[in-house]
């Protein structure tokens, strides 16, 4: 069935949060002279979200049901046979992510009153993250490339804003910037593709492009023997790997931990970087003719799981650890597209959403209970002071490990076992060999992190801590880290309320939706896959027996012995012999270094950035156009000032505006008094004349 969703109830669910953040916008910061309480801005924002929330459980009802809502909503150009406007393609993927989207946000929202209370720019803040969810609904619920296109460019302004959200810190201003210049670089690539498939079909619509697809594919590019639709496929698959951060365009994401916490949860772990997973998936007709991309998709984000996993290994920081976990699992979805097996990609989307997002939220909880300080090597012994952050991070830590019976293990296992029964494809055996690897890599990291942060010996309090640290953006007159003496500080409730809901689904929502996402035909209006070239998925659902028979042989695949063997190592470096890892990175410090160094990508980009930035500063310096300014430009601004003055300030006020006014007002005054005089003809007269001239106008 089509069509039966109401589309003023759809429409609502975008523009409820965008409808918050303008009005916060407005009326809680600068722009009005008598600003609205940080509470009210918080109502105003949660309330917009807790309405699309509402209507994305009311779409996924209606999903469930069978019904897919797929109309235009507002037309903006229509010139012939070219049309472009605003449309709803409301099917299970959409709704899916809908509920993704806002759940998260609604989370961060409530988090966040406890988060950033002390910030004076508490208000820019929501209206930030307001404006974001708008723009991320925006974009999954197209069903044109102009809408989707209009979607991902707000999310990456968005992105920019709440990346330097600090724009006071350096480091903070230019972790923006770098994040939206490569977004940019990767997104010029993405309108090539866009173009392309126009310029074949003369429509933005996915309905019209998909009925041409077989037409595309027997096409090839213009003066060339490449094939038009592996370009196209290759030209969408660069903005995708520029907006989910896969190799060798990740390099944004880690430096966008400097914005506030709640912000890494929302965008990066849970939403922006999923855009692109989320785009591919919906364009899946199109991938399915293009070996060549579905080749390059499994090989870059094979890479992309294991060498990003790796660097997460020796990273200090813990909003860094659990950074390059999140580059690190959607080289996972990637790798799930490439294998054809877009449904186990955006199964492990959704639970991936649930974890990563409570463990950045954790991650905040132990931040400011440690007084800003990031350094896991300065904490420890923290279950006692924080027992809610204790239990809900072990639950993510599992899950993202990928136990068996957590939400992360259904997903991840999916995966495993998809690449391992598809081994048509170049590069599958060699992104086959990455993943599981990876799931050794990904335990170790992350139970390292569990096991510095959470036990062995406090570490806290010994030592002042250093003020030259990675930390977040402090208030007047508090210092960094936990002084001797000191002991880490409780959080409020509204911080550790989201932990205890996301942990639910982070635990449990793999179990309830294994079958209806893989198996069933949740996705299958949404999801096209050649069955019969890339047989995957229908043999992964011709060996399921439900979600705990897929528990229970998890505990006999080799991926639980991998998983098992990181964190058994991660216990043995870090709390049975705690010097060894010190005395390991010695032994191996060339790969020790390589990897602190993000193997020296990090450094190149960085270089690009300041040789860019030094080239146009010379290009626009008035250094070396120092003759020129000041005989011509100097001299031709101070005459103008000086006429400016002498017309604008000398005459205007005083001759024409304080003057002039006062002569006109006495002309009309005199005129007034004239027509008043008091004798009836005269105004019988006039009536007459009036009823002539309304007779001459409306009888000609």
């Amino acid at each position: 069935m089509t069509g039966q969703m109401n589309a003023t109830l759809l429409l609502a669910a975008p523009l409820a949060p965008l409808a918050g953040a303008i009005a916060v916008a407005l009326l809680g910061t600068r722009f009005s002279s008598k600003p609205i309480s940080s509470r009210i801005s918080h109502l105003l924002t949660i309330s917009g979200v807790l309405i699309s929330f509402l209507i994305s459980l009311y779409a996924l009802h209606a999903t469930r049901q069978g019904i897919i809502f797929h109309e235009p909503i507002y037309s903006w150009v229509n010139s012939g046979n070219f049309q472009a406007g605003i449309g709803f393609l409301v099917d299970g993927l959409t709704a899916l992510m809908m509920c993704i989207v806002t759940f998260i946000s609604l989370a961060v929202h409530v988090y966040s009153i406890g988060y950033m209370k002390d910030d004076p720019s508490n208000s820019r803040f929501f209206a930030c993250i307001a404006f974001f969810t708008f723009a991320m609904l925006m974009l999954v619920m197209a069903n044109n490339f102009l809408q989707l296109f209009f979607g991902w460019e707000a999310v990456g302004l968005a992105s920019y804003l709440l990346i330097g959200f600090w724009y006071e810190k350096p480091t903070a201003a230019t972790a923006g910037i770098r994040a939206f210049l490569i977004n940019r670089f990767s997104d010029a690539i993405f309108i090539v593709g866009i173009g392309l498939l126009f310029s074949i079909t003369g429509s933005f619509q996915f309905n019209t492009i998909f009925s041409a697809r077989l037409e595309i594919a027997a096409m090839t590019l213009p003066g060339t023997d490449w094939n038009l639709m592996t370009v196209s496929c290759l030209c969408l698959l660069a903005g995708a790997m520029g907006k989910s951060a896969q190799f060798p365009f990740h390099v944004w994401l880690p430096d966008s931990m400097e914005g506030p916490t709640p912000i890494s949860a929302l965008i990066h772990a849970a939403t922006m970087v999923t855009a692109g997973i989320f785009m591919v998936a919906r364009l899946s007709p199109l991938f399915e003719l293009s070996d060549t991309a579905l080749s390059c998709m499994l090989v870059i984000g094979a890479v992309t799981a294991l060498f990003m996993g790796l660097v997460a290994m020796v990273q200090h920081d813990i909003k860094q650890v659990i950074a390059y976990s999140t580059i690190s699992q959607l080289g996972y979805m990637t790798v799930a597209l490439g294998a054809s097996a877009y449904s186990a990609a955006i199964f492990h989307l959704m639970t991936h959403a649930f974890f990563k997002a409570l463990l950045f939220l954790a991650a905040g909880v132990v931040i400011v209970g440690m007084n800003h300080d990031q350094d896991i090597r300065n904490m420890g012994g923290l279950w006692k002071y924080m027992p809610t952050a204790w239990i809900t991070t072990l639950i993510a830590s599992l899950s993202l490990a990928g136990m068996p019976f957590f939400s992360g293990f259904y997903s991840k296992e999916s995966i495993i076992t998809a690449l391992a029964k598809n081994q048509g494809i170049f590069g599958s055996r060699f992104a086959l060999i990455a993943t599981s690897l990876s799931i050794f890599v990904t335990a170790f990291y992350i139970f390292r992190l569990f096991f510095l942060v959470f036990h062995g010996k406090a570490r806290f309090g010994k030592i002042p801590p250093d003020p030259t640290a990675e930390h977040e953006k402090l208030a007047p007159n508090e210092h960094i880290g936990i002084l001797p003496g000191e002991k880490p500080r409780p959080a409020p409730r509204t911080m550790t309320i989201p932990l205890i809901v996301l942990a639910l689904p982070s635990f449990l929502i793999g179990w309830f939706t294994v079958e209806p996402i893989l198996f069933g035909d949740f996705l299958a209006s949404a999801i096209f896959v050649d069955a019969a070239r890339f047989p995957a998925m229908q043999k992964l659902s011709s060996h399921f027996s439900g979600p705990l028979f897929m528990a229970l042989h998890g505990l006999l695949s080799p991926s639980y012995l991998f998983a098992l063997a990181g964190i058994g190592t991660a216990a043995y470096f870090y709390l049975i012999n705690p010097s060894f890892p010190e005395k390991l990175a010695k032994i191996v410090s060339i790969p020790y270094r390589l990897l602190l160094s993000q193997y020296g990508l990090a450094a190149i980009y960085k270089k690009l950035q300041t040789m860019g930035s030094k080239f146009f500063e010379r290009l626009f310096s008035f250094n070396r156009l120092t003759n020129f300014s000041e005989r011509i430009v100097v001299r031709c601004a101070l005459l103008f000032g000086n006429q400016l003055w002498k017309t604008g300030e000398s005459q205007s006020p005083d001759g024409f505006i304080v003057n002039n006014s006062a002569k006109l007002i006495t002309r009309f005054s005199d005129m007034m008094k004239r027509m008043q005089s008091g004798y009836l003809y005269h105004y019988a007269f006039v009536m007459i004349i009036s009823l002539l001239c309304f007779l001459f106008y409306f009888c000609r």
